[in-house]
């Protein structure tokens, strides 16, 4: 058959669509919809990787900043607000490099307090517009319309006024149930502990036996000094104590150090509780997380995650009954304010999902009563028990001689809420946080050591009675 000219085939058609400007910026929305849906509810690429994704929205937005320079007023301001929101969220994330997480969310409330003016001045605009464009009706039936001035909600006096903040009050409503939305987006939240096996033992000590030989003296005999010279192989035996991962730190059956119910992808991720009223981010700009993070892969042998995870305490729910955080971590030395609603995803999270949370005393006095009250909302039934040295949490992997205070805010013992035989909470009163934050805030090696210790125990203790918990309701 002979060529048709005129008949465009399909790759073609898409190869000529795919040069056109607009094509290509959708397609570039939909990549940037994507990094945006990944570093807010996916978690699955690292702040770096995010933070380039976002970076090459600079591009976009410069080209059609150029592309409408010659366009009219309205269009070019109409680009500029556009490209706010890309550019936005790349400076949002840009401090999370460097994991200063007070910085992001102050970048990002003053940014959400600049979407809200600049997305009302254009509903200010939109309406002041369609007000002038669409006439008047000429019937006398009843008018709905708010573009109109004489609809009937408005009244018969100061029509503009109240069409104005009618205006206001639906933008505003329209905006916070965004908000509300875009924050609650969970995703396919999951959890998976490091596949592996090991023993509930101690890390053993052991003496290590190492030659130290002197030097030889040569002496002078007729030196008018006396004294007795050593003899010239003079052999001291110096005892080296040193700590060595004699035993596979683990749970469970499995080749290497991990959890029998773990999975090859998996990891051990150290999550902290955002909420309202207190200052929850104490310390993580100090890499206080990451630096128990690593300690604890160091110590332990364990695939752990690159960076540490605030979370709302709403998330918590999104996770699988199986597939939930073992552990979760709280902080703060001001207010805990949490909604009923709240309270209910923490009681769910500990009971049906198994976990456990771990709260640190950051700084006050009053933090303790606002946990413990806090805990009472969570589990009415149960009260709080002191968790004295003996126990399992202070004993494996590290035996502890004494619990490890930063700073006394009270008590010096430790509070624990057990269920079934487990601890589902653990309060710890002297502030662990600080000590290790980089610089561990000028305590003694013997303290941020210990406080090491004692954290590498609690993510330990977690995880593996998650990990029996997920043996024994195994099908």
């Amino acid at each position: 058959m002979p060529h048709n000219p005129n008949k465009i085939s399909v790759p073609d058609w898409l190869l000529r669509l795919s040069r056109r400007p607009v094509m290509l910026t959708w397609i570039y929305v939909a990549f940037w919809c994507l990094i945006w849906l990944d570093a807010h509810a996916w978690f699955r690429l690292s702040y770096l990787t995010s933070a380039i994704g976002f970076a090459t929205a600079v591009p976009v937005c410069y080209f059609w900043i150029r592309h409408h320079r010659n366009s009219s007023l309205i269009v070019r301001r109409a680009v500029f607000s556009i490209s706010y929101l890309p550019l936005w969220q790349l400076i949002v994330h840009l401090p999370l490099l460097n994991y200063s997480y007070s910085l992001s969310a102050t970048l990002t409330q003053v940014g959400t307090a600049g979407a809200f003016f600049l997305g009302l001045c254009w509903a200010v605009w939109w309406i002041d517009r369609e007000t002038k464009r669409v006439p008047d009706p000429k019937t006398k039936k009843t008018v709905w319309d708010p573009r109109q001035l004489v609809a009937w909600y408005f009244g018969n006096k100061n029509n503009k006024l109240r069409q104005s903040i009618f205006t206001l009050m639906s933008y505003t409503f329209m905006f916070g149930l965004m908000a509300f939305f875009l924050t609650r987006l969970s995703g396919c939240s999951i959890y998976e502990s490091p596949l592996g096996g090991g023993e509930e033992t101690q890390l053993k000590q052991i003496v290590k036996i190492q030659k130290v030989i002197n030097k030889k003296y040569v002496i002078n005999p007729y030196s008018s000094i006396l004294f007795n010279p050593p003899p010239i192989d003079d052999v001291k035996l110096q005892v080296l104590e040193v700590t060595e991962h004699l035993y596979k730190i683990g749970q469970g059956k499995g080749d290497g150090a991990g959890f029998s119910a773990g999975t090859t992808r998996g990891k051990v991720r150290f999550i902290r509780l955002k909420y309202d009223g207190g200052d929850w981010e104490q310390d993580m700009d100090r890499g206080s997380d990451l630096n128990l993070l690593t300690e604890y892969g160091v110590r332990t042998g364990h695939p752990v995650s690159d960076r540490p995870e605030p979370m709302e305490i709403g998330r918590l729910k999104s996770f699988p009954p199986r597939k939930s955080p073992p552990m979760v971590y709280m902080t703060g030395q001001q207010n805990i304010n949490v909604s009923e609603k709240e309270i209910k995803v923490i009681r769910s999270y500990l009971l049906e999902h198994h976990g456990m949370l771990f709260g640190d005393n950051g700084g006050s006095s009053g933090w303790e009563g606002q946990f413990v009250s806090m805990m009472q909302k969570v589990l009415p039934k149960i009260e709080p028990i002191s968790v004295y040295l003996d126990h399992t949490i202070h004993r494996i992997p590290y035996p502890l001689p004494k619990l490890p205070i930063v700073a006394p805010h009270g008590r010096s013992n430790a509070l624990g809420w057990v269920v079934n035989g487990r601890l589902v909470a653990y309060y710890h009163p002297g502030d662990i946080g600080d000590a290790w934050a980089d610089g561990h805030s000028g305590v003694p090696r013997d303290v941020w050591e210990s406080s090491y210790q004692l954290g590498v125990n609690i993510i330990y203790y977690a995880h593996a009675e998650y990990n029996k918990w997920l043996e024994a309701t195994k099908k």
